[in-house]
This record gives structure tokens, sequence and C-alpha cells, in this order.
């Protein structure tokens, strides 16, 4: 999947009562540590969200994220465009793999009448990786932030993009939409690229990142990856020193949890006071935002991460018919104005 997401990481069955009968399974029988606890996904919940959804795919339905439960009670989700069908094989990610179908193109509308459907004032984006698309996909980041953009003014923006393949034409796409925040993870230290994105390359995934703030400054950069995979201690300090010379603004860094008996195994479940210690070296190397946690992804609690909070949303029962709106988002093109938290200043 890409960066999709977020990060991907997870487990089978997010109906289930608890997070540690499901991954009992998936890695052979091993108990859960105690810290790690999510909540459950009703079935009244899942059903309320399925209906303002519709055929939209998320990231916390095909990543089977651990969070779902919370995030759909209170009314967000990750959407993820250009279908459920992933072109690579990383394998600590549970989104399908094969051939995917063309891009829909009434897709950036239909998200953008999901987000309007589900009250939100901040909107994350992400993608299965498109490697059989010419642009990889860029051009229908762009037009789905144009179209939140168009439905929802003043709402926040936020992107999580594969690596197009190195392609600065397809980065340039996406930046010229102007998204609020640019994320594209890096997922795992560089020795274990080979074992864990196969397909993947760290230095382009870096040079994404680096580019993208020589590109477009005033658009806010972020990374994450996951721990527990076999990483050293001084190897994710070392990526989390890659990441500030390249410019990162944000990172946020969480638990692997094996989506799958055919997936990578976890190797150690790394304690909340770890997480902790490298949240204060990333804050001390320089990042303006740090998020680390064992159930912390990508895009959970976003708006949160990025200074911008979301009061609790109220569900619209209205999912299809919306009126077309034709307000247009007040936020100043890229490079004039503030930056994306406007008075509260950079993150």
């Amino acid at each position: 999947m890409t960066p999709g997401a977020h990060l991907g990481y997870l487990w089978h069955g997010v109906l289930r009562n608890t997070v540690e009968k499901e991954v009992d399974k998936s890695v052979g029988g091993g108990r859960l540590p105690p810290w790690i606890r999510a909540r459950a996904l009703t079935q009244r919940t899942r059903d309320r969200m399925v209906g303002v959804l519709g055929s939209l795919n998320t990231v916390c339905q095909s990543a089977r994220c651990p969070n779902i439960g919370e995030c759909f009670e209170r009314g967000t989700a990750t959407f993820m465009i250009l279908g459920n069908c992933c072109t690579r094989n990383c394998t600590f990610c549970a989104v399908p793999r094969g051939v995917p179908l063309p891009p829909e193109e009434d897709e950036p509308e239909k998200v953008a009448e999901a987000a309007e459907a589900l009250g939100l004032r901040y909107v994350v984006v992400t993608s299965v990786t498109r490697d059989d698309l010419p642009d990889g996909g860029a051009g229908q980041f762009a037009e789905t932030i144009g179209a939140v953009r168009r439905r929802l003014a003043g709402c926040q923006v936020e992107v999580l993009i594969p690596d197009f393949q190195g392609s600065e034409e397809a980065l340039r796409t996406v930046l010229r939409a102007c998204p609020d925040v640019l994320n594209h993870n890096l997922e795992t230290v560089p020795r274990l690229y080979p074992l864990v994105r196969p397909q993947a390359d760290y230095r382009r995934s870096l040079g994404l990142l680096r580019r993208a703030k020589e590109l477009a400054p005033e658009i806010v950069t972020k990374s994450g990856f996951m721990l527990g995979l076999g990483e050293s201690r001084g190897e994710v300090c070392g990526v989390l020193g890659d990441l500030r010379v390249a410019g990162c603004e944000m990172v946020t860094l969480g638990q692997y949890l094996c989506p799958s008996p055919r997936h990578l195994p976890v190797a150690r479940y790394v304690p909340p006071e770890e997480f902790e210690e490298m949240r204060k070296e990333g804050l001390r190397l320089g990042f303006k935002h740090v998020e680390a946690g064992p159930l912390v992804r990508s895009s959970y609690h976003a708006e949160s991460q990025a200074g911008f909070s979301t009061p609790p949303s109220q569900l619209s029962s209205r999912v299809s018919a919306l009126a077309e709106s034709k307000k247009v988002c007040g936020r100043p093109p890229c490079g004039e104005g503030v930056g994306f938290l406007g008075s509260n200043g950079r993150p």
C-alpha cells in the first residue's frame, strides 16, 4: 500500500471484541502486551459509517487499522482513493494486491460529498500505490483536493502519497493543488527495506520529502514509520535525523502489528516508555510535532497532530443528493499569506 498509508500495520477482524484475540491468531498465539488495547468497532457504528461512505474505500477498513472503532465512532475516516488494489507487495501491509481497475472519474466528488456529510473540517486522503498509471495517481490526488475545497470552504486537507516512482512531475501535480499537509511514510529503517518494502527505495522516499519542501516550503511535510520490525534504537534515531535534514516537520511512530500469518511477524513489542523516549528525541532534533505510541498511525487524530481541533462530528443522514457547493476555499494560494495553522503558527 502507499504510504497509505497509514501505516497499514495491522490485523484481521476489527469487528472482534478485543485486539488481543485477533493478534494472537496472527503471531502464533503470543499474547499482546497489556499496553496495546483498542476500542472495538460495533456493528451499529460500522453500518452508520458505511451508509455515509457508500462505495468509497477507507484505509481504516482496507489496512485493518486498530483505531477504526474509535475513529468511526467519532465520525472520521481516512479516504483511500484509486481503488482497493495495490500494485506493490509490501510484506507488512494488509491492503489487497493485484491488478487494479482504472480510476473512477467521479471519485473526487464522492470523497468531497462524504466529507461534507460527515461534517469534517480536516480531511485526510491516501491511496494505494498505482505504478500502472503514468502519473502514479497524482492527478486524482489533485482533483480530490480541489473537490474538497470547492465543497467545504476553509477545510484543511492532508494527503498521504506514494513515492510516484520518483517522478518529480507527479509530485509537482500534487503540490500545485496546495494540500495543507503532505505526508509520505518511510515505514521502516533503510536496512529493512528489502524485507519490508521490496519495491520501494529509502533514498527515493527521503528524496521526495526533501524535494517537496524545496518546491513548496509553505506546505507542511510529514512522515511516519513503524517500530517492532527488528530495527535498532540507533537506526530509529538515524531515520529521525534523515527526516530532519530533509526538512520534515512532523513525524509519527507506531507499533507494527502483524495483519495475518502471511505477513511479517512482530519482532518486538515496544513499550510505551521507549516511544516516549523517541518522541523526546524527535523534539530535540527539531520536529515541530512528534506523535509516538503503540497505536499511533499516520492519520490517527491527524487534525490534532496538525494543531487543528475538530469537534465531535454529527453524522448526516444525507449521503446522496447533496447540493453542489459553490463556495471557494478561503485559504491563501501556495506561497501567499499565512501557513496552514494561520494565526496559531506553524506546527
